[in-house]
């Protein structure tokens, strides 16, 4: 029961996320985010944000600084916006599989060339 419970608030989480990261941060270090995923814990104290950043390493690292400072403010509309008991705190992490499914394309493709 709680698994589908955390499953709807991750869902109702990343729709949420993706609005305030794009209109409300003003931040100038948060580059272009998408929010690819959210995973929350069977009690919802945690929520895991998996976000993919356009740009270099140094425009990555920057956007993760700035989504790291604006983490209060984040959860704070995500507060006001799903009605929880505590709202889950928020870690942000790189979604790798965007780069390991191209880095898997690359050597298909050189392979099918030869």
């Amino acid at each position: 029961m709680s698994e589908v419970r955390a499953n709807r608030v991750a869902e109702q989480m990343k729709k949420e996320l993706g609005q305030i990261i794009t209109r409300k941060l003003k931040d100038p270090r948060v580059g272009f985010v998408t929010v690819t995923d959210v995973e929350v814990t069977g009690d919802l104290q945690q929520a895991k944000i998996f976000i993919s950043v356009l740009g270099d390493e140094k425009q990555k690292h920057e956007t993760l600084v700035g989504l790291a400072k604006a983490k209060g403010f984040i959860r704070s509309e995500i507060g006001q916006r799903i009605r929880l008991r505590k709202t889950p705190e928020l870690v942000f992490e790189f979604d790798e599989a965007l780069e390991y499914g191209n880095r898997i394309e690359g050597i298909l493709r050189d392979l099918n060339k030869k």
